[in-house]
């Protein structure tokens, strides 16, 4: 596949990634068309690896973005993995330039508990 041109680009879960992709695959199954290896592939880790529903994990997005130290690209990275301790939290953040204390990380635990 030739891709011509990036039309728009958008951050999203992998909930929302699942959904899409069942989307497509309800879609071909009904045209009678198989899917590819690879698609096959992404619908089987989708619906390994999400934990939460796409809306649930877009509120849960929208709520951490209100924290002061959240960007984009974390809060959506925290919806995707649903981390349950400090130290999962913890690596999510090993790249930026601050560290987060401890009531912080309670906080966005706390968050991830109630959509978890």
């Amino acid at each position: 596949m030739i891709i011509k041109k990036v039309i728009s680009e958008e951050l999203l879960t992998l909930p929302e990634v699942k959904e899409t992709l069942n989307a497509i695959r309800d879609e071909r199954e009904a045209a009678a068309v198989e899917l590819r290896y690879e698609q096959r592939r992404a619908v089987e880790h989708a619906n390994t690896f999400s934990k939460v529903s796409g809306k649930a994990s877009r509120d849960m997005v929208n709520e951490l973005l209100t924290l002061e130290k959240m960007k984009l690209d974390i809060a959506v990275r925290i919806a995707s993995l649903c981390p349950r301790s400090k130290d999962e939290l913890r690596s999510i953040y090993a790249k930026e330039r601050f560290t987060l204390t401890d009531a912080e990380l309670k906080t966005i635990l706390d968050i991830v508990a109630k959509y978890a």
